[in-house]
């Protein structure tokens, strides 16, 4: 796969393929549903900033 073909409309479709996804493990399964909402929401945000990271600096690189 050659992800150097892929637009940024191609980036924004499969971001929100991943968001849907999600949604759909939380609410079709059950524990997974559980286990999300047991964990603290700051645990998510810090992870997604950590993750974030890397693209962040490929972007903004010069």
């Amino acid at each position: 796969m050659n992800f150097k073909h892929f637009g940024l409309w191609d980036i924004a479709l499969i971001k929100w393929s991943v968001v849907f996804a999600t949604l759909f493990l939380v609410s079709a399964w059950a524990g997974f549903a559980n286990w999300v909402m047991s964990i603290h929401w700051a645990w998510f945000l810090i992870i997604a900033l950590v993750l974030a990271i890397k693209p962040l600096q490929t972007c903004f690189k010069k």
